[in-house]
């Protein structure tokens, strides 16, 4: 099961759309396979270049897995390379951002 919720939160998270956040509890949600902690530990296990991992953020829009990438502003340089304002590892206009997979994906397409 490890390996195929893994999978499942790594394809949600390539949903992400560019400009785009979502959080750990979204993506929990849609999957209704576990809790918001258990998406963060499989995104500590991807590869955060090819996966868009710094997309995913705590629910108060905080980016709270910065330090799970190579050096720690990483996270912080992708989101703003995407236009999002960051300020003291926070996102501004947080809500503007938020992209929620159950209002986008289909549950059937991920299970």
């Amino acid at each position: 099961m490890e390996n195929s919720y893994f999978n499942k939160v790594f394809r949600v998270t390539e949903a992400i759309p560019f400009g785009k956040v979502t959080n750990y509890g979204a993506i929990a949600d849609f999957l209704a396979l576990g809790s918001a902690r258990m998406v963060g530990w499989a995104l500590n296990k991807c590869d955060h270049m090819s996966i868009p991992a710094h997309r995913v953020v705590n629910r108060n829009g905080e980016l709270s897995g910065r330090n799970q990438f190579p050096n720690p502003t990483i996270m912080q340089e992708m989101l703003e390379q995407e236009g999002l304002t960051i300020i003291e590892h926070k996102i501004q206009n947080f809500k503007n951002h938020l992209w929620v997979p159950s209002e986008h994906l289909s549950i059937e397409d991920y299970e």
